[in-house]
């Protein structure tokens, strides 16, 4: 049996997790997923301003912190916090090794950025059409910033049966962190179908963090203990592919069958194909139970062959952004806070300004389900003592965009009364990275792990 602990579900989750994980109590391995769609962009950004970054630095300062215990308890490291440069988060980490005067295996999976490779590959018949809307790149290629390919567990595993202590990859599949450890322990191959679903169904148990241990949760939330030094989740996994799912003991959350299931679902379409890089999972298969207090033991997951595609995350232009705030208060917050929208609207026009999307907010009263919000009541709406507005537009003119922020700061005199507050000044435009997803036949991107 080996327990996998996982220490970060999102860039920006706790900075404390993966040190409490490693001091908490007994682990082989800590992975740690840094990546979603949007980090990418983050992080696209941040390498068009300096070619060095690219990647999650969180990540090594937090390695600066604990890499004597990793060394001294043998823990070994997984994390996709290599994002747009895994080989530059690798430097990075060999250096703080360096300078703790410690020695310790580093390996980097690359290969998956593709976007210096599109016109190539395009010439050569791959056609990179929208997943969603089936649209051809071309409509965008012009505008195309990152362009990389979801790899799976195995060149993970490969760089354990070298000795990589610390694994950084780029973007791979969130699972693909937990099951590469299985892979390497156990000897799965890749033809073992049932046994790779039952390590992707692992991964993807724990890979958004604290959302397995009542996290985010909607059942019963307000009797989860201790919510203010929840457990970090990890999985005990046996060579047969079943597994406990479990955190470590004294820390607050819960691990309950409804816990799980709930991250189960999550960003899950047909239950019955969850496709990966390295199998189709069918979750509809899963024997789940309640194995003792915040333990749930998963087993018969079943799958089948892996598609002979990659998925390809690219991001390109999609024009600018802003978003302005502005907050009215009682009496009649909510009819000031309309009435501030619809002359902010009357002045854009008159300038004849063309937006692609404006979007109004009223926090306080339809900020989380937009239009999908009930109206209050008059009387409800009077009750009230404060609304802010919050107006946002998206247009390929970058112009447009700017001269929008400078009409909310107007409507403090020239508007509505009792104004109470006022966003940062005026807002800035900023530059919309984009998400087109696609495919990709796997022959035309090999990875490399270099240790």
């Amino acid at each position: 049996m080996i327990r996998i602990a996982n220490g970060q579900g999102f860039w920006g989750d706790s900075i404390d997790a993966p040190i409490q994980q490693i001091r908490r109590g007994p682990i082989d391995y800590l992975t740690l997923d840094y990546l979603a769609e949007v980090t990418m962009s983050i992080l696209q950004k941040q390498r068009s301003r300096d070619p060095e970054s690219g990647y999650a630095r969180d990540f090594v300062e937090m390695l600066a912190q604990v890499m004597p215990e990793l060394v001294e308890k043998g823990i070994r490291v997984i994390a996709n916090a290599g994002g747009l440069n895994p080989l530059g988060c690798r430097e990075a980490v060999l250096s703080v090794a360096s300078r703790l005067g410690l020695e310790i295996q580093v390996a980097a999976v690359t290969g998956d950025d593709v976007s210096g490779r599109l016109d190539d590959l395009i010439a050569g018949g791959v056609q990179f059409s929208n997943m969603d809307t089936g649209a051809p790149l071309s409509e965008v290629r012009d505008k195309v910033r990152s362009a990389n390919a979801y790899f799976g567990a195995f060149p993970i595993a490969q760089a354990l049966d070298q000795g990589a202590q610390i694994v950084i990859t780029g973007r791979c599949a969130d699972a693909a962190l937990a099951l590469g450890p299985m892979i390497h322990e156990f000897g799965w191959g890749r033809q073992d179908w049932n046994l790779l679903a039952s390590g992707i169904v692992a991964g993807h148990a724990i890979e958004c963090g604290a959302q397995v241990t009542g996290g985010n949760c909607q059942v019963d939330w307000e009797t989860i203990p201790d919510l203010a030094d929840i457990g970090y989740p990890i999985v005990e996994v046996e060579p047969d592919g079943s597994f406990v799912v479990t955190k470590h003991a004294g820390t607050g959350g819960r691990v309950t069958v409804a816990s799980v299931k709930e991250q189960l679902l999550y960003e899950l379409g047909d239950p019955r194909a969850y496709i990966t890089p390295d199998c189709v999972a069918d979750f509809t298969t899963m024997e789940i139970a309640q194995d003792g207090p915040d333990r749930v033991r998963i087993s018969g997951v079943q799958g089948r062959p892996a598609t002979d595609t990659y998925k390809v995350s690219m991001s390109y232009s999609g024009g600018f952004k802003a978003v302005g705030w502005i907050a009215y208060a009682w009496p009649d917050a909510y009819s000031k806070a309309k009435a501030g929208d619809r002359i902010l609207r009357e002045r854009l026009d008159r300038l004849g300004l063309q937006f692609d999307a404006i979007r109004t907010e009223f926090l306080g009263v339809s900020a989380c389900h937009g239009t999908a919000s009930a109206e209050p009541s008059p009387e409800l709406a009077a009750q009230l003592p404060e609304v802010v507005l919050r107006v946002g537009v998206r247009s390929r003119d970058r112009r447009a965009i700017e001269r929008f922020s400078k009409e909310i700061a107007p409507l403090v005199l020239s508007g509505p009364p009792s104004v109470s507050g006022l966003g940062l000044g005026r807002p800035r435009a900023e530059e919309i990275m984009a998400y087109w997803p696609t495919l990709m036949p796997k022959d035309a991107a090999i990875p490399v792990v270099t240790i």
